[in-house]
């Protein structure tokens, strides 16, 4: 899917990216990699634990026919 110019908003990892940023980034001072890597880690099993599918495309959104998922295997 091609994304517009400055549209990098309609790309849902970007705003995985940037609540990694804020949660496990900012505002710290991590004297080396292996803790800053720890705090991504960290924040990184507490999202997937909590992780729920993204199904909030307004039914008359353009974008849900654009896009298929295929069905859920259980």
């Amino acid at each position: 899917m091609f994304l517009p110019t400055y549209g990098s908003w309609l790309n849902w990892i970007e705003s995985e990216f940037a609540a990694l940023r804020y949660y496990a980034l900012n505002g710290t001072d991590h004297r080396s990699h292996d803790e800053q890597n720890a705090a991504i880690g960290a924040y990184v099993r507490w999202r997937n634990a909590r992780a729920q599918p993204k199904t909030n495309f307004a039914a008359s959104s353009p974008i849900r026919s654009w896009t298929s998922y295929p069905a859920k295997v259980a």
